[in-house]
């Protein structure tokens, strides 16, 4: 990787990580369903408009529904229950485990030695985190979190095989030997990004009805006037800089290099969040947090090793 692409890949990680204190304060005016229809209604609209749609199949659904409704919702309801920004960031990547596991039930996929000892340490830390329940990590908060992982982790099961279906597609239209190469990652970025906006648009209508049957008495029109600034900035940051630019951004660094190179950086995101929930909303840092995270961020740079999986693997 270039040093321009490292730069790059640090500061959607450093996105992605503030992205949990920007879901709190969000939350401060928003019920958490609501919330998160809103976040894909604007993640949607009006790219729908512009963006060529993917391939309407099961598979699309099932990255709609798992990445996008379960993962957010249940972060997201987690969030407003009272686990915090930190843990929850730390606690979400266990979906890289999860993933691992379902690739090789669903797709066969090998699994080394190293991140079956990878896997082994995480749990660890997971015992830590759940030794330690209550405050700044309720138990439902705790349970939800762990709904959401695995809902992502499917739909990192479903983007694969979304991105193996686009390429197969592809093989009729495929450009010269001598075409511009910088067309064809453009032409990969943009199809990253469709599958985002029209998954969200998918997402938005679940997430809507949702809401309006469990938080009926949210949807009037005092919720959206009396709304704090902070919250409004907040759901800005959550739509277009941690879901478009950052995906976007993220889905480049993926058309110029290999996934191994850069999905690595994904294990800053939880730092980053614990860093700035610390600084912005007086998280405490204790030492079992500290501990928590020692074992499952070692547990995911041994379970990263070869994961194999692909290009949508972290979306904050």
């Amino acid at each position: 990787m270039t040093p321009i692409h490292i730069a790059l890949a640090v500061l959607v990680t450093f996105i992605w990580g503030v992205n949990f204190t920007f879901i709190a304060w969000a939350l401060e005016s928003f019920p958490p369903l609501m919330l998160t229809a809103l976040r894909f209604f604007f993640t949607a609209v009006p790219l729908v408009l512009f963006l060529k749609p993917p391939k309407f199949n099961r598979t699309l659904f099932i990255y709609a529904i798992g990445t996008f409704v379960m993962q957010y919702a249940f972060v997201f309801t987690a969030m407003h229950l009272g686990a915090s920004a930190g843990l929850t960031a730390l606690l979400l990547q266990v979906q890289i485990f999860i993933t691992v596991l379902l690739a090789f039930v669903i797709l066969g996929e090998a699994v080394s030695r190293m991140q079956i000892i990878g896997m082994v340490v995480g749990v660890l830390g997971l015992g830590v985190i759940a030794l330690n329940l209550g405050g700044d990590m309720p138990l439902v908060g705790f349970i939800c979190i762990l709904i959401a992982a695995i809902g992502w982790s499917f739909g990192n099961i479903a983007s694969k095989q979304a991105s193996t279906q686009q390429s197969t597609s592809n093989i009729s239209t495929a450009l010269p030997v001598n075409s511009n190469k910088k067309a064809s990652n453009k032409t990969s970025a943009l199809s990253a990004l469709a599958l985002v906006v029209w998954g969200g648009l998918i997402a938005c209508v679940i997430l809507m009805l949702s809401s309006l049957l469990f938080e009926t008495e949210a949807w009037q029109l005092a919720t959206f006037t009396q709304a704090s600034l902070k919250s409004w900035l907040s759901l800005g940051f959550i739509v277009y800089i941690s879901t478009l630019i950052g995906f976007g951004l993220w889905a480049h660094l993926l058309a110029q290099n290999t996934a191994s190179k850069v999905m690595p950086f994904a294990l800053l995101v939880p730092i980053f969040g614990m860093a700035t929930s610390v600084l912005f909303t007086g998280e405490v840092v204790t030492w079992w947090k500290m501990l928590a995270m020692m074992l499952i961020l070692s547990g995911l740079i041994l379970a990263n090793v070869k994961i194999g999986l692909g290009r949508k693997a972290v979306l904050t």
